[in-house]
């Protein structure tokens, strides 16, 4: 099917074994567990308020779970693109502020379109 193409979460659920489903709830519980303050932390680092960094860790996890083909692959926040977000965007406004928070939504979004770009393409992303 096509849409197993764009969506692997339906191919992989056919053949989901439902023995490691308890183990796979406890991963994530302890993912969960041990992202929230490294994203907090990594939301201030980029200058952001800290619930910002909930937003950047969660929502990753969900839309790869989704659309992600690769089942050891690890997303979310790192310390290297908060530190570049800040570096970008201090000469723009101050950190904290809400052009500031406007400028590194914009810059997510663009960086976002950028790899489903790729994706699309087959660009090897």
């Amino acid at each position: 099917m096509i849409i197993d193409r764009w969506i692997p979460l339906i191919g992989w659920l056919r053949t989901y074994h439902r023995g490691v489903l308890t183990r796979d709830l406890l991963a994530a519980v302890i993912v969960t567990l041990m992202l929230v303050p490294q994203a907090l932390a990594y939301a201030m680092l980029a200058g952001l308020p800290p619930e910002m960094g909930l937003y950047a860790s969660m929502l990753p996890l969900v839309l790869y779970a989704i659309f992600g083909t690769s089942a050891s692959l690890a997303v979310g926040p790192v310390a290297v693109a908060a530190l570049m977000t800040a570096s970008a965007l201090s000469s723009f406004a101050a950190p904290g502020s809400p052009e500031y928070i406007g400028a590194a939504l914009v810059l997510a979004a663009l960086s976002g379109l950028i790899l489903i770009a790729m994706g699309v393409l087959r660009l090897g992303f």
